[in-house]
């Protein structure tokens, strides 16, 4: 699993919500979300400040370049 999958579980599960939720949200397809929480595909450049945004965390924090 990378650092990006990782981090994005961990902010999911912090908030208290299902992947489904979160892909509801953010308006993407259930399945697609639960790729990028597995490491199976990275999101788009916008995709990934969409779940930034939605976290309430930097894309550095996301990708694991800072804590």
């Amino acid at each position: 699993m990378s650092e990006f999958s990782e981090r994005l579980k961990q902010c999911r599960q912090a908030k208290g919500l299902r992947q489904q939720d979160v892909a509801e949200q953010l308006g993407i397809i259930y399945r697609t979300y639960r790729r990028y929480e597995s490491g199976e595909t990275e999101p788009t450049i916008s995709i990934a400040l969409q779940l930034a945004d939605f976290f309430q965390v930097s894309l550095d924090y996301l990708s694991g370049r800072t804590d």
